[in-house]
């Protein structure tokens, strides 16, 4: 029987074998606990019949769980010195494919089709690199690929923004892009101490499940987010006022914002995070008549 890759000492000896030292740039951080690895599968709810996609496999330890409780899984790596690690500690598994490609560069719709034919389950499951979790997200998201959702590990702080409810502090555009898409819930607050390098940060894993179709209705979806993201450009600033400086030519439409604010039932005074999706869905349809 083989070791699990994710202990401290099998992580110290793989590292040694190859002479492997950690990039700060690509933010390598790789789990060293078992457990919180399988609980991570656990909240993904895969079964025989599922696929998962990888984005930063780093020596396996995550990829190993999840090809025991996954049909397939396709990992996408960025550096290549990790290639030869993970052709040895993944031997034990004939359902993994390694690709050597940055994520954002990727054509996932493509990949999904060509490594998942005749899979109708696929989870994004992933220990995300915290330099560019967001951007790896966005994309995952507005790509509309045919995924059931993600589970993924980053910045605590991250997470709390995403998966944040208005009225609070940490609600904001990126709550709002995520959510229009997803329902958002950290299921887990992960300790520094499970981590070789430790971060700096705290950890959490989240859950995104993609919604049958998006929180609000919205007859322009990027002038949607053109709008959440305007309205909280300065947080202490007012609706009105963000919306007027942030706008094209919001400044000389100051009169239709008023008219559209009023339309909607949105107090000019009020400041972004007070405003629910479905109010921000109406504003920017509101809006819509006079900046397009």
């Amino acid at each position: 029987m083989h070791k699990d890759i994710a202990t401290p000492i099998r992580t110290q000896e793989i590292l040694k074998k190859y002479g492997f030292a950690f990039k700060k740039s690509l933010g390598q951080n790789f789990l060293i606990d078992t457990n919180i690895l399988r609980r991570i599968v656990d909240h993904a709810e895969l079964n025989e019949e599922s696929g998962a996609i990888e984005i930063g496999p780093g020596i396996g330890a995550l990829t190993e769980q999840l090809a025991k409780r996954s049909k397939k899984v396709t990992a996408f790596e960025i550096d290549q010195r990790l290639l030869p690690i993970l052709k040895d500690t993944l031997s034990p598994y004939d359902n993994v494919t390694v690709i050597l490609e940055d994520i954002l560069k990727a054509n996932v719709e493509k990949v999904i089709a060509e490594e998942f034919a005749g899979i109708d389950d696929v989870m994004v499951v992933a220990n995300l690199p915290y330099y560019v979790t967001t951007p790896i997200i966005l994309k995952l998201l507005t790509e509309n690929l045919p995924i059931r959702g993600l589970v993924v590990m980053l910045q605590k702080e991250v997470a709390d923004r995403i998966a944040a409810k208005p009225g609070t502090k940490e609600y904001g555009s990126l709550s709002i892009a995520i959510q229009y898409y997803t329902e958002a819930e950290t299921v887990m607050i992960v300790p520094k101490t499970v981590f070789m390098p430790q971060p700096n940060v705290e950890s959490a894993v989240i859950r995104l499940m993609k919604r049958a179709k998006p929180i609000v209705e919205v007859k322009d979806e990027e002038f949607f987010f053109t709008v959440t993201r305007s309205s909280f450009a300065q947080r202490r600033k007012t609706i009105l006022n963000n919306l007027t400086s942030q706008l094209p030519d919001g400044k000389s439409k100051k009169d239709q914002i008023l008219r559209a604010l009023e339309q909607t039932g949105v107090d000019p005074t009020r400041r972004g995070e007070t405003l629910s999706i479905e109010e921000f869905g109406r504003l920017s349809d509101a809006l819509l008549l006079h900046f397009k």
